[in-house]
């Protein structure tokens, strides 16, 4: 638990530190730096195996389609971009935030049953899931293999429930980053 606590303080001062530089020569090593502590603080999760079979049915789609692209809605601002089509991959485009730092944005999710839900990106740097002004906890973090699929990444799997409107987040230091694909998959469901 305190070391839980000193590594969130580590990064939430790390973070405080670049955003008041927020130079650009930088940037790409300080969200490398990101994304792997990210990584550290979120557990992996233990039972792969049906993860495997969603991230395996989710890269179908990342590679195939249906595409959607959105602009996901500034920080701080109501989002009325919505994610919620099952087996659609979202190209998700962050707008750059109101202070030249970085970007961010928000989209929605509506989850149509309750359950566990996989949240795959194609980059290593997670979400965060709010309910309201409730963020909702993430379970775990699952760092999907190229052998099953090279376009996408991780995937961050969460407890929803049904009928419930869900605001995901994410933020960027770099443009390289600001853009990326999204599926949400239903992860104790059978995908074929």
């Amino acid at each position: 638990m305190m070391k839980d606590l000193f590594k969130k303080s580590l990064l939430a001062a790390g973070v405080a530190m670049m955003l008041t530089g927020c130079g650009t020569t930088e940037a790409e090593s300080q969200e490398a730096a990101l994304e792997t502590q990210q990584q550290e603080l979120l557990a992996a999760c233990t039972d792969t195996t049906e993860l495997e079979e969603v991230a395996e049915h989710a890269c179908s789609h990342a590679v195939y389609g249906p595409f959607q692209s959105v602009t996901a809605s500034p920080l701080g601002t109501v989002s009325f971009v919505d994610v919620s089509l099952p087996h659609t991959a979202y190209v998700v485009t962050l707008p750059a935030k109101t202070n030249g730092c970085g970007y961010g944005g928000a989209v929605m999710f509506t989850a149509e049953e309750s359950g566990e839900y996989a949240f795959l990106l194609s980059r290593v740097r997670g979400l965060r899931i709010f309910q309201g002004d409730v963020e909702i906890t993430r379970e775990c973090r699952y760092s999907i293999p190229s052998e099953i699929c090279s376009d996408l990444r991780t995937a961050i799997i969460a407890d929803l429930e049904a009928g419930q409107d869900y605001r995901l987040e994410f933020e960027s230091i770099t443009a390289a980053n600001a853009q990326f694909t999204l599926l949400v998959e239903e992860a104790g469901h059978h995908h074929e």
